[in-house]
């Protein structure tokens, strides 16, 4: 492959098919020792997402006590930069 100008590459058309990408698609370019990786965007997105789910499972973490932690957060944010009290998720 060759870089453009722009910085711009051509994957080969073998490439994108296995990996199912089409005109407008998003991938993640993830910089390793050996070099780049480069990867459709939803699959990265999707393996984090993955992660993220197991360490809460590890550290016996429900999805409603990350919900309830999340509305606590947003009601303290809400207090400090707006001078906005609510009763609301507390």
């Amino acid at each position: 492959m060759r870089v453009q100008e722009k910085g711009q590459v051509t994957l080969p058309v073998e490439v994108r098919q296995k990996l199912g990408l089409k005109k407008g698609d998003l991938v993640a370019v993830i910089e390793t020792e050996e070099g780049v990786l480069i990867s459709p965007q939803e699959i990265v997105a999707t393996k984090a997402l993955d992660r993220i789910g197991e360490v809460l499972k590890e550290k016996g973490i429900s999805l409603e006590e990350l919900i309830e932690s999340g509305r606590e957060e947003r009601v303290s944010i809400i207090e400090k930069q707006y001078g906005i009290r609510s009763d609301k998720g507390k």
